[in-house]
């Protein structure tokens, strides 16, 4: 017996509507409306089911906006000019030194299950990035628009591999939680902890390579344009 393929037009409402740019909230409810159409859900549980869910997570937009709000604020009030003029300050600060200390406590804090210390829209971009293009500014003057794009990518890019490799290494992450499920349905017993264990030689080894990209960084800001 063949599985019903059908329920996944969902999917490509939500493609569809986020590549056309569309409000997020009609481009979700619409791709509920399709996947459960196409699974021949009937119209009362449909939506006796998303009203479920609505009320299950009615205050996730209260936990993710009021720290935005705040984080908007002190941009409003200065937050990016004054990180870039308090580490321009610091002689031997640079961009790749910088983010280098950053990629260190990020995968360190990851790794201990503090995964909510970081992130693009709460450090990256107010801190992160201001501080270290402030570094950059600080040894290059003459920056150009190339290299400030670059700096600032980098900067994600540092966050992004701080916590995806730092969170393997915590024993209660889910990516760990779920290998465990799917061996022990398999019949074979692993210890979460030996599987975090595991997760730090690939650790070590990311953070080995980043730094080294960003040592790099700073031999590209300090090339002749």
């Amino acid at each position: 017996m063949h599985p019903n393929l059908w329920p996944l037009l969902g999917v490509a409402v939500i493609v569809l509507g986020f590549l056309l740019r569309l409000h997020p909230v009609l481009v979700v409810a619409a791709a509920c409306f399709t996947t459960g159409f196409a699974a021949f859900m009937p119209i009362d549980h449909l939506l006796a089911s998303l009203g479920t869910a609505f009320v299950k997570t009615r205050n996730l937009p209260m936990i993710y906006l009021l720290p935005l709000a705040a984080i908007g604020l002190l941009e409003r009030f200065g937050l990016r000019e004054y990180a870039q003029s308090a580490i321009s300050k610091v002689r031997s600060a640079t961009a790749g030194r910088l983010l280098i200390v950053y990629l260190a406590i990020r995968e360190l804090s990851a790794a201990l299950g503090l995964t909510s210390l970081g992130g693009h829209p709460s450090m990256v971009r107010p801190l992160v990035a201001p501080m270290a293009e402030g570094a950059a500014e600080q040894r290059h003057p003459d920056l150009t628009e190339e290299q400030r794009f670059r700096v600032r990518a980098m900067a994600a890019a540092t966050d992004n591999v701080g916590l995806f490799f730092g969170e393997d290494i915590f024993v209660a992450f889910g990516a760990i939680v779920l290998m465990q499920t799917i061996l022990r349905a398999e019949g074979i017993e692993v210890d979460p902890l030996r599987m975090a264990m595991w997760g730090i030689p690939t650790a070590i080894s990311a953070f080995i390579i980043h730094a080294w990209r960003l040592h790099r960084l700073d031999a590209y800001l300090a090339r002749p344009r």
